[in-house]
């Protein structure tokens, strides 16, 4: 199938912006408790829809006494916490755009992102990210404001917008319609300089109003709540944070993974969002116990029978004995998994990165229904969305209502509906490059089946040409390859080579319990080259390459005796591998792999 469109079965509002949700909650569901909030004490307390629209007005008064001006961008630069959705929505009230930076950038990233977007204000969390911006002042001319999360940047503007009258809040907050701005988000940056998308109220009123109905059982549920750990800056944190408010469910925040777990045992989400990435340490380390504890065995009999229960579920019949051996396992294992994540959440939604066939039948297998989708930045997050009811594991899902999928001659994706942006923020060039007769070029390769669920294949850019010729995406062999308990990142290479090769680095968490049960001494680089250590990662290899041809198969690879962090500029906030980057500074490590 080379197009599939999925017809749009909702009104979608024509006129007003985001906060008419808030507006609404506070006048119709007063009570209602919107949030649960962490304090530094680590008690929660409640914030009900009126308290929050209060909040958000006081706080907006403040940003409009300040000099902030419908149109206008303000910064906001902070860790996932309840202050950042509280800034996001009073920046909405007065009028003006939110720019949001990953707490993480350097001095040098928010340089850039305060430049272009020529931000009046910012709101920072702390004196860290106080320091950074500080040091810009000089260079930044429409600059105006620093306010800090930490240093009472509530208390200070719910002060200084005293005297704003509510006349003069409503003015500024019902200005915007659905064809303004509402954020501008800067991509991550995987390859060259971070663009800014532009992305209208409109955008985000079309997405949720269909995601909202399409995944009712997670949105619509009386019972439904969400921890929000996921950055914020990231859009699809942000439309799981606008999608809670319009639909009224229960959200807290959690900025510190160290404090996940106790945090998800308090909270007892009924959903979750996380990456790829985070599903696959949460199985990695229940493995790594298991096997501490002498259980490795069973672990990987529940596991397998897990995987087996899901694939007969496509099939339409799971066998006698295959259901009582489920059952089984999910009384000794499987109930001991869904407690890790609070033991109240039914579904999970992932995105970012492809989760792999292997993790999504395991995770559906135990219980934990994981509905991976597919979207960008520049369309607002969702795409398209596998479904409680319309599930099939190792696709992203179909189109999401109003929402059409194309494959292009040269197999890109290509995408048209009310979620795609207006385009990048003061870059004309790169806007027509990505939008052409209304189509969004969505840059990665894929696949359409005969019922219109999207398959992701790789990214277009980074297809590897064999010297024989042979076209191979890496994804599939890297997603395989990163499920394994050892492995952290890998990168698989092979452009104009006369075979596939790849450099492997291993989890540090993982690593101590394998050298214990291996009895290793010594760091990851001491180790490098054990023959028992090399034997596991070649096991994967091996497992990996199941996945493809034997001409697009890993031949060789390499233990990198450090691994590759966001800190350190190999891996982007959402987990993504900067390649380009990678290939730059490990050039001499590729090289090694080829010489004879």
């Amino acid at each position: 199938m080379r197009e599939f469109s999925t017809p749009l079965t909702v009104d979608i509002a024509k006129t007003g912006n985001l906060t008419d949700d808030v507006v609404a909650n506070a006048r119709d569901h007063g009570d209602f408790v919107q949030f649960s909030r962490k304090s530094n004490d680590g008690d929660w307390t409640e914030v009900t829809a009126a308290e929050f629209h209060d909040q958000v007005k006081a706080v907006a008064k403040g940003l409009i006494a300040a000099g902030i001006e419908v149109g206008d961008r303000v910064a906001l630069v902070s860790k996932t916490r309840y202050e950042w959705t509280l800034f996001d929505y009073a920046i909405w009230f007065a009028g003006a755009g939110t720019v949001p930076i990953y707490e993480t950038s350097s001095a040098e990233q928010i340089a850039w992102i305060l430049e272009d977007s020529g931000a009046k204000a910012v709101i920072a969390e702390g004196s860290d990210h106080l320091a950074r911006i500080s040091s810009l002042r000089k260079t930044l001319t429409d600059l105006n404001h620093v306010w800090t999360i930490d240093d009472n940047a509530v208390d200070v503007l719910v002060s200084l917008g005293a005297d704003i009258s509510d006349e003069t809040l409503e003015e500024q907050r019902t200005t915007p319609t659905p064809l303004d701005l509402a954020t501008l988000i800067y991509t991550s940056g995987t390859t060259g300089r971070p663009k800014g998308c532009v992305l209208t109220h409109g955008n985000f009123m079309f997405e949720l109003g269909v995601a909202v109905e399409e995944l009712d059982k997670l949105f619509k549920d009386d019972d439904g709540s969400t921890l929000l750990f996921l950055p914020l800056a990231h859009v699809f944190a942000r439309i799981i944070q606008v999608g809670c408010i319009k639909a009224r469910v229960r959200m807290g925040h959690s900025a510190d993974i160290k404090n996940l777990v106790d945090d998800l045992a308090v909270f007892q989400p009924s959903f979750i969002l996380a990456v790829p990435r985070v599903f696959e340490k949460v199985f990695n380390t229940a493995s790594q116990k298991a096997a501490a504890d002498g259980k490795g065995a069973i672990f990987q009999k529940a596991a397998d029978t897990a995987i087996d229960y899901s694939r007969a579920l496509d099939k339409g019949r799971v066998p006698l004995l295959l259901r009582i051996k489920h059952a089984t396992f999910n009384k000794l294992v499987y109930g001991k998994l869904r407690g890790a994540l609070g033991g109240n959440c039914q579904y999970a939604v992932s995105g970012g990165a492809p989760l792999g066939e292997r993790l999504g039948h395991f995770y559906r297998g135990i219980g934990l229904a994981i509905l991976e989708g597919y979207g960008l930045t520049e369309t607002t997050a969702a795409l398209t969305v596998n479904l409680p009811d319309a599930h099939k594991v190792g696709t992203v899902g179909r189109p999401l209502p109003g929402t059409t999928a194309r494959i292009a001659d040269d197999g890109e994706l290509l995408f048209k509906g009310g979620q795609v942006f207006a385009g990048y923020w003061n870059n004309e060039e790169a806007t027509a490059e990505a939008l052409t007769d209304g189509w969004f070029h969505s840059g990665d390769v894929g696949e359409l089946d005969d019922e219109g669920f999207v398959r992701i294949t790789g990214r277009k850019k980074e297809i590897l040409v064999t010297a024989g010729g042979k076209n191979v995406a890496p994804a599939a062999l890297e997603d395989r390859l990163r499920a394994h308990a050892l492995v952290s990142q890998c990168l698989v290479v092979g452009d104009g080579e006369p075979f596939i090769a790849a450099l492997v680095t291993i989890d540090p968490e993982t690593f101590p319990h394998w050298a214990e049960q291996n009895g290793k001494s010594g760091s990851i680089a001491d180790n490098v080259d054990d023959p028992d250590l090399v034997a596991d990662i070649q096991a994967a290899v091996d497992d990996a390459n199941q996945a493809v041809s034997k001409a697009e198969s890993i031949r060789k690879f390499a233990v990198l005796p450090i691994d590759w962090t966001e800190e350190e500029g190999q891996l982007t906030p959402s987990l993504k591998l900067k390649r380009n980057v990678v290939m730059r500074e490990f050039r001499d490590d590729v090289a090694d792999l080829y010489k004879r």
